[in-house]
């Protein structure tokens, strides 16, 4: 059964964002990842993943793209968190077009 009330930014083609900031400790990480089990214990990163494919799943005859990166700032180094080597530093650039990205950034 789809229950989704309104279509949300990202369904429509829109980028979104989950950004956590606090110092050293503070429960960034468990914010955002959580634990599997008990569901009560999801993170952010899940739940919206979880919300954006019941979306997706209830939008007939439409096609959709799903990407995601995962990227942490510590220091002022940018380190993918889903790539091959999470310790390589990555550097942000600017495209005319496109805007500020990370180059090399897993999608």
């Amino acid at each position: 059964m789809c229950q989704v009330p309104h279509q949300e930014g990202v369904t429509e083609g829109y980028n979104g964002t989950i950004f956590a900031y606090g110092q050293t400790g503070s429960g960034k990480s468990f914010t955002m990842q959580g634990l599997p089990d008990p569901p009560s214990q999801r993170g952010i990163i899940p739940r919206a993943f979880e919300h954006v494919f019941e979306s997706v799943q209830c939008a007939e005859n439409t096609k959709f793209l799903v990407r995601a990166s995962y990227l942490e700032i510590y220091n002022e180094d940018v380190r993918d968190l889903l790539g091959t080597d999470t310790k390589q530093k990555l550097e942000l650039k600017e495209h005319p077009e496109r805007g500020v990205y990370v180059k090399g950034l897993s999608m």
